[in-house]
């Protein structure tokens, strides 16, 4: 069997391919697995680290602005999508790969359209609730469509063939609660929160938490990711305490997720499938300017159904938002039923579940 992942530019288009690939492996030892990207996308350098082939195509996305400038960008990414079908379709008829597989983004763009010219079974799997625009383009011609969210129906036209999945995203076991805060340095009988917001951090949500500090005055426990733009600053400003840890990264995750209590964070699709798999309560503060302001729509997803607390960035510094944290850090019984209905949305099978459907697309 021989597969291709076409997904990248971004962590969110990467690791549910990279998780799909290893489960398929798992399930077929002797399996050919390779992925395609681009030499500016995190593919370049994670896909060569964990061991896989990548074939490169020169392919770029594009810009939403109405600009001359941007006028001129979109007419360059047209003829490098031109160039990049063509390197497609002379990547198939070489490889002859039983099955493609795209993760969405501009990527996976070239490889999906040039399968389906050729006829090469392909599945499409969509992380987000509003899909994105490759996948709202390409789905029709999809051998399998793989939604993660049953609200993304109502975005695509297509309505046979098509899969509620999940989201494939790292798998956790929660340890416990009391040992994860103790090895942040904390008080391990304090209700602890969690705020993260990506490996560059999020100044909007940083801004809040620093807000809050006084107002938290040892009364709960915080493992603060900052992020690497603010580590700085806030390290001038502030020292870890018995109810204070704070980094630009944190390493280990799991141990994370344990200590928390609730967390507070972006609502990237990664990141909302590991909170709906382990069923941790969570407001979320979607990145305003994601493409096709795509978190709201996973937040909001959550939010209705009672799964998660939505405050939009714009409001995360109010006193609305502090008293919603401090009022649900003091409520367990709420964050019970945040939490029990956060779990309903897990999915935590998906990437088990789609590999035996490309394994199936294959045979």
């Amino acid at each position: 069997m021989k597969v291709i992942f076409a997904g990248g530019g971004t962590g969110g288009h990467l690791y549910p391919a990279v998780a799909m690939a290893e489960e398929l492996l798992k399930l077929d030892p002797e399996a050919d697995v390779s992925f395609a990207g681009t030499e500016r996308g995190i593919e370049a350098t994670e896909i060569p680290r964990l061991g896989f082939r990548l074939h490169m195509f020169r392919v770029r996305g594009f810009s939403r602005g109405k600009t001359p400038a941007d006028l001129v960008h979109n007419a360059g990414v047209l003829a490098d999508f031109a160039g990049s079908l063509g390197s497609a379709v002379s990547l198939l008829r070489k490889e002859k790969p039983d099955v493609v597989v795209g993760t969405g983004g501009f990527v996976s763009a070239p490889l999906l359209l040039a399968a389906q010219l050729l006829g090469i079974p392909n599945l499409i799997q969509e992380q987000n609730a509003f899909p994105g625009l490759t996948t709202r383009l390409l789905s029709m011609k999809a051998t399998e469509l793989h939604l993660s969210f049953e609200e993304s129906r109502a975005y695509v036209k297509r309505k046979r063939g098509v899969w509620i999945s999940g989201n494939p995203a790292r798998s956790f076991s929660l340890a416990d609660a009391g040992e994860a805060r103790k090895s942040f340095g904390l008080d391990p009988k304090k209700t602890t929160l969690l705020v993260f917001g990506g490996s560059r951090g999020a100044r909007s949500i940083n801004a809040a938490v620093k807000q809050w500090l006084e107002e938290f005055d040892g009364r709960f426990n915080l493992i603060w990711q900052t992020g690497s733009l603010d580590i700085d600053a806030i390290r001038k400003e502030h020292s870890p305490s018995s109810s204070l840890w704070f980094g630009p990264y944190i390493d280990t995750m799991g141990t994370a997720y344990s200590a928390a209590d609730m967390v507070l964070c972006r609502a990237g699709a990664s990141t909302v499938a590991e909170l709906t798999n382990l069923g941790k309560p969570a407001i979320l503060v979607p990145y305003p300017h994601a493409t096709g302001n795509h978190q709201f729509f996973n937040a909001e997803a959550l939010s209705k159904d009672g799964a998660a607390v939505l405050i939009e960035d714009g409001d995360i510094g109010s006193g609305s938002a502090k008293d919603e944290v401090v009022g649900l850090l003091d409520d367990g019984v709420r964050r019970a039923e945040i939490a029990a209905a956060c779990k309903r949305h897990g999915m935590a099978r998906a990437a088990l579940e789609l590999a035996e459907r490309i394994q199936q697309l294959a045979s």
